[in-house]
């Protein structure tokens, strides 16, 4: 009798949902199903089930009132595995390392006391990732898990990207630019090396535009400056962040409004870009549909467009030239408006949007001959987690997948 595969539980946690996905493993992970649970901290949530096995499906409305509560949903469904033996491993999307970790690694009692120390670095993700990451233990002590880090594919950033202009002193307690999207970024190169590998290694623009959004400049395959920073609440405006500000206006809303530093954290990461403008909705979606007869939703929208636009030029420069870009994110994949906006103009860049392959979201939608490819890829983190996990845990074949050559 063949002896069962192992599998993989990739779960990345957000602020209002959790995401997972299981993997199969035979030499290369193979998802079997994906599920989240949703609505957490609202009236009633829903966990959603969709698998290869109908059988395994679900779609049930649930009471996840707090983090708690939700988390203990997943427990109790990943207990289904662990009884039915189809359960091996959990890998954890972990937005913040700090300047200790960056690699994927097992996690240990001992990571767990170091990213409880760490948590100023994130106090909006890691008190969050490390409730999952205790739960799994407590409820199932002996089964592994493993750490996947946002911010490795950014870890090697050249100094001059990587330094922030502050008092040198700083550094030394690790507050340097880290970058985020890490998990998406590996995956959207390795991705890109699959479909277009003529210009893989070359100059390459990733648009990661979700709820939270980031643009990473890439040449050969490694990060050279990406747009978030020490912490995600940098760079581009996005659903509820600001996005980079004038620093005085901190203390310019301190004497004026009082504002203390949890008061200043909660206005930049959940009241402001596309919903502080539009005073109205964080979804682009809402926003699109309503710009022509409300001045504030256009606006936000005209705003985010011009970021992009913004950034991509920057980045342009910082590459010296373009040979790719990449749209990504669920707004990246999704809204043709978005995409046309953000290029317009871009031309003298040698990018040149085919307006009926954007509109139909192919594959690639720029023109046949731009000197600029413009692709649209679906990223997937829960992926690029359990390919990780596989690397650790010695699961795989021993084949390296295109980042991780990259990187020797």
């Amino acid at each position: 009798m063949n002896p069962t595969p192992p599998s993989v539980l990739a779960v990345n946690g957000g602020s209002s949902s959790i995401k997972f996905a299981l993997f199969e493993v035979n030499n290369v992970p193979r998802r079997i199903l994906e599920g989240r649970i949703e609505g957490i901290g609202l009236r009633e949530g829903s966990l959603k089930v969709k698998a290869s096995d109908p059988s395994d499906n679900l779609d049930q409305r649930v009471a996840a009132p707090n983090r708690t509560t939700a988390v203990n949903l997943l427990m109790d469904w990943a207990n289904t595995r662990i009884e039915s033996g189809t359960l091996s491993c959990v890998g954890h999307r972990v937005v913040h390392g700090g300047p200790k970790y960056w690699e994927p690694q097992r996690i240990t009692p001992d990571l767990i006391k170091e990213l409880h120390q760490l948590s100023a670095f994130d106090p909006e993700h890691l008190p969050e990732e490390i409730l999952l990451i205790e739960a799994f233990q407590h409820r199932f002590p002996e089964l592994p898990q493993v750490a996947c880090f946002d911010t490795a594919f950014h870890h090697d950033l050249p100094r001059v990207a990587r330094q922030l202009p502050i008092p040198r002193r700083y550094e030394a307690k690790g507050v340097r630019r880290y970058g985020f999207h890490g998990l998406s970024c590996a995956y959207l190169i390795e991705e890109l090396a699959r479909v277009d590998a003529q210009v893989v290694n070359g100059r390459v623009i990733l648009a990661h535009l979700g709820s939270g959004a980031s643009i990473t400049a890439v040449r050969d395959a490694q990060s050279v400056d990406t747009s978030m920073g020490f912490t995600p609440s940098a760079g581009l405006p996005m659903s509820t962040r600001s996005g980079d500000l004038d620093p005085g206006l901190v203390w310019f809303l301190a004497r004026t409004e009082k504002l203390d530093a949890k008061q200043w954290n909660e206005l930049i990461n959940s009241q402001s870009g596309l919903l502080g403008v539009s005073e109205t909705s964080s979804d682009v979606r809402d926003l699109l549909a309503r710009e022509a007869e409300d001045v504030r939703a256009a606006e936000a929208i005209a705003m985010f467009c011009y970021q992009i636009k913004k950034w991509i030029g920057a980045y342009a420069a910082a590459l010296g030239g373009l040979d790719a870009l990449v749209f990504s994110g669920g707004i990246g994949e999704h809204s043709a408006p978005v995409r046309a906006r953000a290029c317009d103009g871009l031309e003298f860049l040698g990018i040149e949007i085919d307006e009926k392959r954007n509109l139909a979201n192919k594959n690639v939608i720029s023109t046949e001959g731009s000197p600029v490819a413009v692709h649209v890829i679906p990223t997937d983190e829960e992926s690029m987690i359990a390919r990780t996990v596989c690397r650790v845990q010695g699961f795989d074949s021993g084949k390296e997948d295109f980042y991780e050559q990259t990187k020797r």
